[in-house]
């Protein structure tokens, strides 16, 4: 098992693991509008499936929100 830190927590998962894996695993929600940085790089969409993780990664799930008009 690997330790890596997910979204500020240690989590051990079995490598070799994707990034695709990783989301797969967390259960993340809408998956298809999540971001992804891993060692606070952003991961391009299109490598979600063979981005490999290492050991001691630290990787965050990031959801960007549009906000409303202040008044």
């Amino acid at each position: 098992m690997a330790k890596l830190i997910v979204n500020g927590e240690d989590q051990e998962i079995q490598l070799p693991a994707t990034v695709a894996d990783l989301i797969q695993q967390n259960n993340v929600a809408q998956p298809d509008m999540v971001s992804v940085q891993v060692n606070e790089e952003f991961v391009d969409r299109e490598d979600f499936a063979t981005l490999q993780l290492n050991e001691g990664d630290s990787v965050d799930f990031l959801y960007f929100m549009g906000g409303g008009q202040y008044v």
